[in-house]
């Protein structure tokens, strides 16, 4: 079963950087999307959501399936921290 974990994130954002620096150091595998460079998509995932607030990710599985299986997770609705945004990255990935 094939799975990715992308972000969408900001050079700016502090929690960003804290996110994308702990997935490193613990080799978590992720696509980080930088929301400016990649707007379009970014708009497409704020829509969906209901929310720009940034980090945010999405969890994809079985992407080279006819239909994957895509969760979108955003701050303040699917976590309240970053601490537990890597836990469930993590465990998507340990699943």
């Amino acid at each position: 079963m094939d799975k990715i974990a992308v972000l969408f994130t900001m050079k700016t954002c502090p929690h960003c950087v804290a996110l994308k620096e702990i997935l490193d150091r613990d080799g978590v595998d992720y696509v980080d999307r930088d929301i400016y460079e990649y707007e379009e998509d970014y708009n497409m995932f704020v829509e969906a959501t209901g929310s720009d607030f940034v980090p945010a990710f999405m969890l994809i599985e079985d992407f080279d399936g006819d239909e994957p299986k895509t969760s979108l997770f955003v701050p303040d609705r699917d976590f309240n921290d970053i601490d537990e945004g890597i836990t469930i990255i993590k465990e998507f990935y340990e699943r």
